[in-house]
C-alpha cells in the first residue's frame, strides 16, 4: 500500500495565484541556467582571447554539437523522472516517489557509464565524419574525450536537479551553479591563462566544476528529510516506476536527439565554409543561448507546473497555466530579440575581434533571433503536453516538422543556393512549421483530456 504525507509541495504549485507561482518557480530556474551558461561563456570569451580562432572553433563548433546530442538525449531521459515524481508528489505518494527517485539515480549512473567509454573512443571518427576541418581534429578530440570522461557528473546534476524542480525547490539546483561557475572562472583563468594547458585547461576547468555540482546535489538530496531522502544502499531500478518514466522519457530523449542531429547536419554543411564560419558560428551558439536558456526554464516550469496539478486533479489550474506561460515568454522573447539585434556586434566583440567572425556572426543574427516568437508555442505547448504524460503525439510532431523537415531542407536547398544564409534560414521555416501543428494539436487535446 502508497504511503502518504501530509507535507504539501515545496512552493504550493498546486495553489495560489497562477502567475505569481510560475514567476517564483521560473526565476531561480533561469538565473541557474544562466550561471551554467555563464561558465560555458567563459570558457568560449578565455580561449577567444588567449588562444584564438581556431582553438575557439574547436571548442565550439563540432564539439558542441556532439556534447549536445548525448547530453539533450539524458536530459530528455531524465524528464520523464521528473514528470513521475511531479505527480506522485502533487499525489502526495511518498513510497511511489522514493522508488523513482532511486531509480532515476541508477539509471543516470549507468547511462553514464555506458556513454562515457565510447564517446572516448569514438570522438575523432564522429568529428572527421563532420567534416570538422583538418586543423581543428586534434584540439577538439582532445576536448571531447575530458568532456566524455566527466559525463557522469554532467548526468547526476542533470538527474538530481530536475528531481529537485519537479517537487519545487528551484533554489537549490542555482545555489549549486552559482558556486560552480565562480569555481570554472578560477579554473579557467589558472588553467589557460597562468599553466597555458590550451583547450584542455578549458576541458579541465568544466570537468571539475561539473564534479563539484554533482557534489553538492547529491549531499541535498541525502540529507533530505522529506520524501527525497537518497540513500546510496537503495539505489536499484523499480521495474513499473522505470517503465513508466522510460515511457515519458525515451520519446523525450529521442525528441532531443532528432533536434540534436538536425544541428549536426547544420553544422556539418557550415564546416565547409571554412574556420571563420565556424567560428562565428561558435559565438553566435553562446549568445543564441540566452534565449534557450529563457525558454528552457519556462519549459521546465510549465511541465512542473502541469504536472503536480494534474497528479492533483486541477484540470482548470493545468489550462490556465499554458496560457500564462504562453504570455510570459512572449514579452520575454520581445526585449530580448531587440536587446540582441541593437547589440550584435559589441557582443561578438567580447568573444573575438576578427573582423570576418563578426560580420559572418552579426548576420547569421539578423537572420534567425527574430524567429525566436515561432519557438514559443513549441516549447510551452511540448512542456505543457509532457506534464500531463502525453509525449508521443509532440515527439511526432517534433520529428517532422522540426527534425526531418530540416534536413529535407538542406539537402534540397544547398544543392540550388549553396550559401550560409541557406543553411540559416533552416531554422525560422521549421520552427514556423511546427509551432503551428504544436498550437493546433494542444487545441485537440485541451478538449479531450483537459475537459473541466
Amino acid at each position: 500500500m502508497s504511503m502518504k504525507t501530509k507535507t504539501p509541495p515545496a512552493n504550493q504549485i498546486t495553489e495560489g495565484i497562477i502567475w505569481k507561482q510560475l514567476l517564483i518557480f521560473f526565476f531561480p530556474i533561469v538565473f541557474g541556467t544562466f550561471f551554467q551558461q555563464l561558465y560555458n561563456t567563459i570558457d568560449t570569451i578565455i580561449v577567444g582571447h588567449f588562444l584564438g580562432k581556431g582553438a575557439l572553433a574547436s571548442v565550439g563548433g563540432s564539439s558542441t554539437q556532439i556534447v549536445n546530442l548525448v547530453v539533450g538525449f539524458f536530459t530528455g531521459l531524465s524528464s520523464g523522472a521528473s514528470v513521475i515524481i511531479a505527480q506522485f508528489y502533487g499525489a502526495e505518494n511518498e513510497r511511489a516517489v522514493q522508488e523513482s527517485l532511486h531509480t532515476a539515480y541508477t539509471f543516470s549512473i549507468l547511462g553514464s557509464i555506458a556513454i562515457s567509454i565510447p564517446g572516448i573512443l569514438l570522438a575523432p571518427g564522429l568529428l572527421r565524419w563532420m567534416n570538422t576541418p583538418s586543423e581543428l581534429i586534434q584540439d577538439s578530440t582532445l576536448y571531447l574525450r575530458i568532456y566524455f570522461a566527466g559525463i557522469l557528473f554532467v548526468f547526476i546534476f542533470n538527474i538530481g536537479s530536475s528531481i529537485l524542480r519537479a517537487i519545487g525547490d528551484s533554489k537549490h539546483p542555482l545555489y549549486y551553479l552559482m558556486i560552480c561557475c565562480l569555481l570554472n572562472i578560477i579554473l579557467d583563468i589558472v588553467c589557460v591563462v597562468q599553466f597555458q594547458m590550451g583547450v584542455a585547461g578549458a576541458a579541465a576547468a568544466t570537468f571539475f566544476s561539473q564534479a563539484v555540482s554533482a557534489a553538492l546535489v547529491t549531499r541535498k538530496l541525502m540529507k533530505s528529510d522529506g520524501m527525497l531522502k537518497l540513500s546510496l544502499r537503495k539505489l536499484r531500478f523499480h521495474a513499473n516506476v522505470l517503465k513508466s518514466q522510460l515511457r515519458i522519457g525515451m520519446p523525450a530523449g529521442f525528441q532531443s536527439i532528432m533536434y540534436s542531429l538536425s544541428n549536426v547536419f547544420i553544422q556539418t554543411a557550415l564546416n565547409n565554409f571554412g574556420t571563420d564560419t565556424v567560428a562565428a558560428w561558435s559565438v553566435y551558439g553562446k549568445l543564441d543561448a540566452v534565449f534557450w536558456m529563457i525558454s528552457g526554464a519556462i519549459g521546465i516550469s510549465i511541465t512542473t507546473f502541469v504536472g503536480q496539478n494534474f497528479g492533483a486533479r486541477k484540470y482548470d489550474r493545468v489550462k490556465k497555466s499554458v496560457l500564462v506561460c504562453l504570455r510570459l515568454d512572449f514579452l520575454i522573447s520581445v526585449v530580448l530579440v531587440l536587446f540582441l539585434l541593437s547589440a550584435r556586434i559589441p557582443l561578438f566583440r567580447i568573444f573575438t575581434n576578427d573582423a570576418d567572425v563578426i560580420r559572418i556572426g552579426s548576420q547569421m543574427m539578423l537572420l534567425i533571433t527574430p524567429c525566436y516568437m515561432f519557438f514559443i508555442f513549441i516549447e510551452v505547448l511540448s512542456g505543457a503536453l509532457r506534464g500531463i504524460g502525453d509525449v508521443l503525439v509532440p515527439t511526432l510532431i517534433t520529428l517532422g516538422g522540426v527534425c526531418i523537415f530540416r534536413i529535407l531542407w538542406l539537402i534540397g536547398v544547398l544543392k540550388i543556393h549553396p550559401t550560409i544564409n541557406a543553411i540559416i534560414l533552416s531554422y525560422p521555416v521549421t520552427w514556423f512549421t511546427t509551432g503551428i501543428l504544436f498550437v493546433i494539436y494542444y487545441l485537440y487535446k485541451k478538449k479531450r483530456s483537459l475537459a473541466g
